[in-house]
């Protein structure tokens, strides 16, 4: 009698405090499940926890449970059970889920209440919607109502973005909306992928938060990221870095330029990077540096432009000039400078002027407005309204512009030169 008023109380459902659910087993009997209570003690659980425990036939057999290790002490058998096709379930205060998962197998414990479990999948809910979906081998299973962990090689998947996840921990707290994913983590997307110690993702507002030894790489356009944070906000497909960061530009596999910045924000979508904060951009060839507090990278049009003064350096020339703002053209090989310019040459030979345009390919100068031109052996100065040449070789052409406008040339005599 037992037996079957057992099998007639398994079929039904209940509802605990909490918005928990649970499907009581079938083909237990209420002095059953009475004494597993009693040795479980579910009591030091909460009432929000809650496990669905379903007990699969195989081989076409009647579904028993697991019977303990015959050689396992009394007291091993109180403490350590083995369950087969375990379902956790949890729902917010209005009965949707915020999470499901399933596995085939699990170990229940005193001390760690739910062990290790074999095979676990399920799904991550916010709003009552799937937000990720989840997969192990094995993982140790944890929750306590308000949130679930997941210990092993986890693998967690976006259904709508494509991000796959990968890590050896996992933690979900849906009354934050917040997903971490930690331990040798690698996140992989159609357009970006990317590895760090820690992602946190926000499902709501759809950003993803990377942090510690963060190394992102993006497919269109080819760049690389190194920084210590980086936030990606996946709507927008912006990528964000408030601490200094290092980003590499490629070419069919090939690096061809190197920025830095103290912080950094770049449009996947509009291909543009701008650069803030002791920013530098660094070009194999031509070999230059460009240095600004701040900067704005358009890499598909491979322009570099600047609002703030700056500084160009031509590594092999050994040559800078310094300006209040300006731009390069980097696939002309051509930089723009404006407001008080000034380009020094590596024997201290100068040219300042208003404006200048510098054509690098054929290391020609271009200087209009208020043009001067100095150099130390022979010592002399040419003032004008234009000049042109290579200052390199110190072969200067000052103009005087319009009409009216006249080149003033000084001499400077030899021991004026030494008294200086």
């Amino acid at each position: 009698m037992q037996h079957q008023q057992g099998r007639k109380n398994g079929n039904k459902t209940s509802r605990m405090q909490g918005g928990s659910k649970t499907n009581s087993p079938p083909f237990y009997s209420l002095p059953f499940l009475f004494s597993l209570q009693k040795k479980l003690n579910w009591y030091y659980l909460p009432l929000s926890l809650f496990l669905v425990i379903v007990l699969v036939a195989c081989g076409g057999k009647s579904p028993t449970a697991s019977k303990p290790n015959p050689t396992s002490s009394n007291q091993g058998r109180d403490s350590n059970l083995t369950f087969f096709g375990v379902a956790f379930e949890q729902f917010d205060e209005v009965g949707r889920p915020i999470w499901k998962v399933n596995a085939k197998q699990a170990n229940y414990t005193k001390e760690k209440q739910i062990g290790q479990a074999e095979n676990p999948y399920g799904e991550l809910y916010q709003d009552g919607k799937v937000v990720y979906q989840i997969k192990a081998e094995k993982a140790d299973i944890e929750q306590n109502g308000k949130q679930l962990f997941l210990k092993g090689k986890i693998l967690a998947t976006d259904p709508v973005n494509g991000i796959v996840l990968q890590g050896n921990e996992l933690e979900w707290r849906p009354k934050e909306d917040l997903l971490i994913v930690r331990n040798q983590l690698n996140g992989t997307h159609k357009q970006l992928q990317a590895v760090a110690q820690e992602a946190r993702v926000k499902t709501r507002e759809q950003r993803m938060e990377f942090t510690g030894k963060v190394v992102a790489v993006s497919a269109d356009p080819q760049l690389q990221m190194r920084t210590e944070h980086l936030i990606w906000q996946i709507k927008e497909n912006k990528l964000i870095s408030d601490v200094p960061v290092q980003i590499d530009g490629y070419k069919k596999k090939q690096l061809t330029e190197r920025a830095k910045g103290d912080a950094a924000e770049v449009n996947l979508k509009t291909k543009i990077a701008s650069l803030n904060k002791n920013a530098r951009l660094e070009l194999l060839d031509p070999p230059i540096q460009v240095a600004s507090n701040s900067m704005t990278w358009n890499i598909n049009r491979e322009l570099i432009t600047t609002n703030t003064p700056l500084r160009v350096f031509h590594r092999a020339e050994n040559m800078t000039v310094t300006a209040n703002q300006g731009e390069m053209k980097v696939s002309q090989k051509t930089v723009y400078l404006t407001g008080n310019v000034n380009a020094i040459g590596q024997r201290r030979q100068s040219l300042k002027s208003n404006t200048l345009t510098w054509y690098l390919e054929k290391k020609l100068l271009e200087a209009v407005g208020n043009v001067v031109y100095r150099q130390v052996d022979p010592p002399l100065n040419f003032t004008g309204e234009r000049a042109e040449g290579n200052l390199q070789t110190e072969n200067i052409v000052v103009k005087g512009g319009n009409s009216s406008g006249r080149v003033v040339t000084e001499i400077i005599p030899q021991e004026k030169v030494r008294g200086q």
